[in-house]
């Protein structure tokens, strides 16, 4: 983390993705953010993927550099010090980030009584407030039936993916908002009540791409068409040692580099006569999509992944070899050390692995060392000494009227 938001404290309650990536996003940028969950762990907390010994790599994922408070807001008193926290005195408290149901002790009205330019962000699944999932957002914006095989007009069998993409922009499209809202306070000295719903972000990007455009204005679905890049040219192709590649063309810089990397160029230019094309431009390469690929598949062919590696070295062409998790950890230097972004850091429970910090690079800040994140109320006594100024009898009733708790190792 570096410390360029040093001196802003985040109150976290959340589950899920979307939620704990905006704080670990904020956290990874020097801001304090303070977790809060039940004594035993919230909804997430043994989430898959898990160790051999049940421990979840998807929680340490999502946390990294955030501390942890354990409470029982069942009970008053926990909801009196999760309360506290929120409207803490000082220009940099009084932001609170949730996905949780913001009503009764938890609603903004209530909250902001005790700090009335209280800045909240409540993270939801629909506008309304309904609930909703990645998955159940993914599915309402039309980008599954653009996915997978080509199967020409009709709109049939689906393809979910495996990346929760909704999640990830909203939960960074919420750092944002937090930010802007905290800037905004110290300008104005005003907070406010901030909504953002998965499913408003999956539209507003879809519509940013010019899909809803296209259906508006052309009356037309966008339709699967396997593994080509649609509008330009790119397509996988297999190697003589059974590695799958990927090779794009999108500018004309890239088609010509391909061309002259592949010694195919003049193979490609027979191409246009035959199918009254002109390949120096990125739409007539989709058009002509099949039978560039039939030209460049025994090329890719006759190859192994080293060679192909060889061949386009130094070379303007746009490429790059499918891997899985495994073969990404243990061939492509960029997840390695090498990368400034990755360190192996020691995490409590789990043990020594790589991790990413924030792929943010600020040139005076730097990047910072990722840190780990915290065994579930690892900071329990830490968070109500230091912030609510309680004193350790204090402490010891509370903790013995299991009121709050940790640490404990998810």
């Amino acid at each position: 983390m570096n410390r360029m938001l040093e001196g802003v404290r985040v109150i976290e309650g959340s589950a899920f993705v979307a939620a704990p990536l905006c704080g670990m996003t904020l956290a990874q940028q020097g801001c304090d953010v303070i977790r809060f969950d039940p004594l035993r762990g919230g909804l997430d907390a043994r989430r898959w993927p898990l160790t051999k010994d049940g421990k979840s790599l998807y929680w340490a994922g999502l946390n990294k550099g955030k501390r942890s408070l354990a409470v029982d807001t069942r009970k008053p008193e926990g909801r009196e010090l999760v309360t506290a926290l929120i409207q803490a005195p000082g220009p940099g408290n009084g932001i609170f980030l949730t996905n949780f149901p913001v009503t009764g002790w938890l609603s903004y009205e209530t909250l902001k009584e005790g700090r009335e330019d209280l800045i909240m962000l409540n993270l939801l699944g629909n506008p309304d407030g309904s609930s909703a999932v990645d998955y159940t957002v993914n599915c309402a914006v039309g980008i599954p039936f653009a996915t997978g095989p080509a199967h020409g007009d009709v709109a049939v069998n689906p393809i979910n993916h495996a990346l929760p993409a909704w999640d990830l922009i909203t939960g960074v499209t919420a750092a944002l908002g937090l930010v802007t809202a905290e800037r905004h306070r110290r300008l104005t000295g005003e907070g406010q009540f901030i909504k953002l719903s998965l499913s408003d972000v999956a539209m507003a990007m879809v519509g940013n791409l010019g899909y809803i455009a296209e259906a508006e204005v052309m009356h037309e679905d966008r339709h699967a068409f396997g593994n080509y890049l649609y509008g330009a040219y790119g397509r996988d192709f297999l190697t003589r040692d059974h590695r799958i590649i990927y090779i794009v063309a999108i500018t004309e810089r890239m088609w010509t580099e391909l061309g002259r990397a592949t010694g195919l160029a003049d193979r490609f230019k027979l191409i246009e006569p035959l199918l009254d094309v002109d390949l120096s431009k990125e739409g007539e390469r989709f058009k002509a999509r099949d039978a560039i690929s039939a030209v460049i598949e025994p090329w890719v062919a006759a190859r192994t992944l080293d060679e192909i590696k060889i061949a386009f070295e130094g070379t303007g062409v746009c490429w790059g070899p499918y891997q899985t998790f495994q073969q990404m950890l243990e061939e492509d230097p960029r997840c390695s050390e090498a990368n400034p972004m990755f360190k192996e850091i020691e995490q409590p429970g789990i043990g020594s692995y790589l991790v990413p910090g924030s792929p943010l690079e600020f040139g005076r800040a730097g990047r910072g060392t990722p840190r780990p994140a915290p065994m579930l109320g690892q900071h329990t006594d830490e968070i109500l000494s230091t912030v609510l100024g309680l004193g350790d009898g204090q402490i010891g009733k509370l903790r013995d009227e299991k009121v709050v708790g940790g640490p404990i190792a998810l």
